[in-house]
């Protein structure tokens, strides 16, 4: 116990959140979270379909508490690939099963970062129905975004790309951002909650973040005209 305190304390000191992740089990990585905040990206990405085979990404937001970067295909995609390696830990919804594999296979890099994914966190304090669901349960606003969910995003995506409306492309990063920053929020919520089962809920409970800006809005023409051409079930 003595060796691993003082290792504990190394580790720490030098932003390594890999030590932990090895020891603990990955049902208490959320654990990780208050002391290596300030190395966490919360990371989305939006694709043309659920499998990786014969679909890829269209586009991927990411935020790290304080800056917002998105990322396009046919633009910046690839700058991903650089921007993703500042950050020692990563926080995603169903990233696991399927964000962190697409990336890996579309983008062909290795993420091996501490890897917090709430919808495991969630689940085991009894929310679940995808991240909107968990989101209307736990209070969470999308404001003008509620209702867009991912088989929109790729019909904003064809919009974009077949009519060249820009337009279309800022909805689907308006809402592709939108996930990114209700993650962090959805983070300190799960973070508190399961705080509740140990002796510290008091002395370390976090407080909300503020909500940062999003530098895109949605266009509601855009949104209502692909409603009407498509059968669009929310």
């Amino acid at each position: 116990m003595t060796d691993h305190i003082k290792q504990s304390f190394k580790h720490l000191g030098n932003n390594n959140p890999g030590y932990f992740t090895e020891l603990l089990p990955s049902n208490q990585h959320w654990r990780l979270f208050p002391d290596f905040r300030h190395s966490t990206a919360y990371l989305d990405i939006e694709t043309t379909g659920l499998s990786s085979s014969g679909n890829y990404i269209t586009t991927i937001a990411l935020y790290d508490g304080k800056s917002i970067f998105h990322y396009v295909k046919g633009d910046n995609l690839e700058d991903f690939k650089k921007d993703i390696k500042e950050y020692k830990v990563i926080v995603t919804y169903n990233g696991k099963c399927f964000d962190i594999p697409f990336i890996e296979n579309h983008l062909k890099i290795k993420m091996n970062h501490a890897h917090i994914d709430l919808r495991y966190v969630l689940k085991s304090l009894g929310y679940t129905g995808g991240l909107k669901g968990c989101e209307r349960q736990l209070g969470v606003d999308r404001n003008e975004l509620d209702g867009i969910n991912g088989y929109f995003a790729v019909l904003l995506w064809n919009d974009f790309k077949k009519n060249k409306n820009q337009k279309a492309l800022e909805t689907l990063l308006a809402y592709n951002i939108q996930d990114v920053v209700n993650l962090e929020t959805l983070m300190v919520i799960s973070y508190n909650l399961k705080l509740k089962d140990t002796p510290f809920s008091r002395r370390h409970q976090l407080l909300l973040p503020l909500l940062p800006e999003i530098p895109f809005k949605a266009d509601m023409k855009t949104v209502e005209k692909i409603m009407s051409r498509n059968i669009y079930i929310n």
